[in-house]
């Protein structure tokens, strides 16, 4: 099978077996979003989900969370990772914005980063959902599925493996594919035990066909 005609069915696959694909963390607008995704670094959705509701309480809009300093966060996320430097993230992430986007999510990835505790991985989460644009974030999921199918070889770094993704999935899928490869890493294609018996995919995924062939 030649890789285009693996990303051919791979995506073929997700199209049918996962036709509505989208992020698991709750929000209402680009600002809740980017709180929620800078919390979720090294965090499950489910846990974030669980604190945002009161975080976004104490500080609706970007301007009252400008307003706000690290230890004024702190108690509304000491559940998540590393609560300590996610408050001092989320205290100058807000006041950037707002000093200097007027209180807008930027649309672009070098202005996105620019801003505390966003790094290339949630710079194109907010790309992609919030703006639809031809953005792939690879966290563990997508880096480990793409590995293990077969759509990336080798890869070293999450930006090998998104700048070999972005080559592959047609511009117009890739917001849809990043949710594709990240719930498909989550539910299926787990780290410790992969559930290939209950994968759509076994037919087109190197890591199957590899270890059938062992046995």
């Amino acid at each position: 099978m030649t890789v285009k005609e693996r990303y051919k069915r791979v995506l073929e696959i997700f199209e049918a077996t996962m036709p509505v694909a989208e992020t698991e963390l709750n929000y209402e607008n680009p600002y809740q979003l980017l709180v929620a995704v800078i919390l979720s670094a090294q965090c499950t959705d489910k846990r974030v989900n669980m604190i945002t509701p009161a975080l976004f309480e104490a500080f609706p809009t970007v301007e009252d969370m400008a307003k706000a300093t690290a230890e004024d966060i702190f108690p509304y996320i000491r559940s998540v990772s590393y609560p300590n430097n996610k408050s001092k993230s989320l205290a100058g992430m807000a006041r950037m914005l707002v000093e200097e986007y007027g209180g807008e999510v930027p649309s672009d990835i070098d202005s996105l980063m620019a801003l505390p505790g966003v790094g290339r991985k949630t710079a194109n989460v907010i790309l992609a959902v919030v703006y639809n644009r031809a953005a792939m974030a690879v966290d563990t999921h997508v880096f480990r599925v793409s590995e293990r199918i077969g759509l990336t070889t080798g890869s070293k770094t999450p930006l090998t493996t998104e700048k070999t993704l972005m080559r592959h999935i047609p511009a117009e899928i890739v917001p849809k594919a990043h949710h594709w490869l990240i719930l498909h890493g989550r539910y299926i294609c787990k780290a410790r035990r992969p559930e290939c018996m209950e994968c759509p995919l076994t037919q087109v995924c190197r890591y199957y066909t590899s270890n059938q062939k062992k046995q």
